[in-house]
């Protein structure tokens, strides 16, 4: 009998949960709360921080998925998952997540604040003069802000706006003999701050308390002859994504304002309340809010811990805090009045924020008063409030230059400011635009004409962070420098296409999402696979913020069995799976977290058969909706020098991290990175600060990773 034919072997293909490895990022932060190795009031930002990016999550991920669930789609996502597992699975992990975030601020964070002499009490803790001091506070400063809710027949359910503070009370008269539930509610206005500084005395120090407690003390005297039976704070997390058809709106701006007010009463996703809260009272509030008892999440202390984020700038402690730091600044660019003229002599790369920022706000501020600069185009996505960028600008148009500001008013969560942007920069004469119909521009792109003699010359500035001076302190960012004109060019025609039209703009040194970004970095990692096929070395390292893009991680795979050495430094979300044989053995994923946010995107592929390795930075993520629902700008750093800067020190540093790197499993858990036996923790983000202070005073910075290269095998 002749022998059956084996059927082909089908290559298993895996991938991670986008959702779930956003919970996993959440918890790499919340293990920085309780990481000794970091200042004890860093790590109760750090626990701020957790709070955060968790209300993030459920306004708009949990939200898509319930949206999804409601309009019966089944559609699994990448991993095979559909949206009711999804959910199921985000509750058990988020609910473990919340536990023992609380766990680190009850057993950890409290206990050695107080060792300190940084004292947070709950309503049990209070002396009688701190009793009596919160007394005299609640009469003066809250009493006379709030407004008590009784619901029955004559006062309807009220509705709760969205992250707000609110108490739940359940009452009781006592001139009555049956004992009936009354329930009321006490909305607290965001005006109020959420956490009180009791002042200390010469015999008691300060202390730290928390205004739901205050309320909860003295909330009966909202209610006189009433006796409280339970109280609880609460707080209702809604679904905060827009929803607008840009193609009906008629005017933008107007539409999304419009929606802004309607999304403060968007479908609730979340409730958190205190543990303890009687049954039939939560029941009635879920369904007063239409929400399943599966997104309740019972709370042990303060609704919000976010709200620590004010008591860390209140206290000062610098010896609790990480110690200041001064960036460098080139001395070419130290001047604003030659920026112009240092930046046409050579390109210039910035690494913020060891690098200052200064330089490029200053570059805006000398386009403004310069008597030879003609126009200024630049995107805005975020800034900070009294930005000195929006401020340049203004003054560019008072000086009758030509300014066009690209403002994204759909930036989330920062909607409204931007709107307040636009219409201050277009009473000050600026030529404001708001992109495309269906998409974001993330781009961060600054152009400037000038006039040189009888030429106009073109300076530009692209890079992976926003136009704003606090996170360029607090974020790491790269930023571009150049008057090269095969790049500037390309600028002015972004530009041209985000303010006019054009069907299919034609760029070949940029790449620009949605144009030629995706083809353009799916190429790069087909080519290297067909250099290792070839036996030529090749290589690619990714360093962005998520990828879960399936056609990019496709291709990584196919780079990984042909031979390809892949490292991906993903900070949040990553779908790709590491490590298993046959699939992904060549490729090594790892996070890096630590005092600063890494948010810069730098790619590096080996090119073995082209004249010299292919260095992109830019602003997008390897994600679809940055491939295709996003402006975005990656641009080439063609400069040798800076090319061997980002390639030596920066990415070889980042690779090298055995101090603030985890590594993610095959089972999707991420594990410490540590340094080998009788070696060193080296920390990447360490080097750069050490790096900076010793350019400040002028000395030879010596390279912390001297002697190994992007080919050592250990990196």
């Amino acid at each position: 009998m002749a022998a059956q034919k084996k059927s082909p072997r089908v290559q298993r293909v895996a991938y991670f949960n986008r959702e779930l490895s956003w919970l996993a990022y959440n918890r790499r932060i919340l293990d920085q709360a309780c990481d000794e190795q970091y200042p004890l009031l860093e790590r109760m930002r750090f626990l701020s921080f957790v709070s955060s990016t968790l209300d993030e999550f459920f306004e708009i991920r949990v939200a898509g998925l319930m949206q999804q669930i409601d309009s019966n789609v089944t559609e699994a996502g990448l991993d095979g998952l559909g949206p009711k597992e999804q959910l199921r699975r985000i509750h058990n992990i988020t609910a473990s997540l919340v536990a023992d975030k609380y766990r680190c601020w009850h057993e950890k964070l409290v206990p050695e604040l107080m060792r300190e002499g940084v004292v947070f009490k709950t309503r049990d803790d209070l002396k009688r003069r701190e009793r009596q001091w919160l007394s005299e506070y609640f009469n003066d400063q809250v009493y006379p802000v709030l407004t008590p809710l009784a619901i029955d027949p004559a006062h309807p359910f009220p509705q709760f706006g969205n992250k707000t503070l609110n108490i739940l009370l359940w009452l009781d008269d006592p001139s009555t003999p049956q004992d009936e539930t009354m329930l009321a509610f006490i909305p607290v206005p965001r005006i109020l701050p959420r956490v009180v500084e009791i002042t200390g005395s010469r015999r008691m120090p300060s202390a730290f308390v928390f205004l739901s407690d205050v309320l909860k003390m003295f909330g009966n005297r909202l209610f006189p002859g009433y006796r409280i039976k339970s109280i609880q704070a609460f707080r209702i997390t809604r679904n905060s994504d827009l929803y607008i058809d840009e193609e009906e709106a008629e005017n933008l701006l107007q539409t999304i304002e419009e929606e802004l007010h309607k999304m403060r009463r968007g479908a609730a996703v979340r409730l958190e309340i205190e543990d303890g809260v009687n049954d039939e009272l939560l029941s009635r509030l879920l369904v007063e809010i239409s929400l399943n008892k599966n997104l309740v999440f019972p709370i042990n202390g303060p609704i919000n811990l976010m709200r620590l984020m004010p008591v860390y700038h209140l206290i000062d402690r610098p010896d609790l805090k990480f110690k200041p730091f001064i960036p460098y600044t080139p001395p070419a660019l130290s001047d604003p009045g030659t920026l112009f003229e240092s930046i046409s002599q050579e390109d210039f790369l910035l690494h913020h924020p060891y690098d200052a920022f200064g330089p490029v706000v200053d570059l805006v501020k000398d386009a403004a008063q310069d008597p030879h600069v003609l126009a200024i185009k630049l995107t805005l996505y975020r800034t900070n409030a009294e930005s000195p960028i929006v401020a340049a600008l203004e003054e560019a148009a008072r000086n009758d230059k030509q300014v066009t500001a690209l403002i994204e008013l759909k930036a989330r969560f920062d909607e409204a400011r931007n709107i307040q942007w636009a219409k201050q920069l277009e009473d000050a004469g600026v030529h404001v635009v708001y992109g495309f119909v269906g998409l974001k521009t993330h781009c961060k792109c600054l152009l400037i004409v000038r006039r040189e003699g009888r030429r106009l010359c073109r300076y530009a500035h692209l890079g992976t962070g926003n136009y704003h001076v606090d996170t360029a302190r607090l974020y790491t960012d790269l930023s571009y420098l150049t008057s090269r004109p095969e790049i500037t060019a390309e600028v002015a025609e972004l530009f041209n296409t985000l303010t006019g039209f054009a069907r299919k703009p034609g760029f070949r040194h940029l790449l620009v999402a949605p144009y030629n970004l995706h083809t353009g970095i799916q190429k790069r990692i087909i080519r290297e696979t067909r250099n290792a096929r070839a036996g030529h070395p090749a290589r690619i390292i990714a360093k962005c913020n998520s990828l879960i893009d399936r056609e990019t991680i496709d291709n990584l795979y196919a780079a990984s069995r042909a031979g390809v050495r892949i490292d991906l430094i993903i900070r949040g979300i990553c779908g790709l799976v590491p490590n298993v044989k046959g699939l992904s053995e060549n490729i090594r994923v790892r996070s890096i977290l630590g005092r600063f946010l890494e948010h810069s995107r730098v790619f590096y592929f080996e090119n073995h058969t082209g004249s010299h390795p292919d260095v992109l930075v830019g602003s997008a993520d390897w994600m679809p909706r940055n491939f295709y629902r996003r402006v975005e700008v990656v641009f080439p750093v063609r400069d040798e020098a800076l090319r061997t800067r980002l390639i030596e020190e920066i990415l070889q540093s980042y690779c090298s991290d055995t101090a603030s790197a985890t590594a993610l499993r095959a089972n999707g858990s991420y594990v410490r990175v540590s340094p080998a036996k009788n070696e060193s923790g080296f920390n990447a983000q360490e080097y750069f600060m050490e790096q900076a202070a010793r350019q400040r005073t002028r000395g030879a910075p010596p390279s912390a990773t001297e002697g190994v290269s992007l080919s050592d095998p250990r990196i």
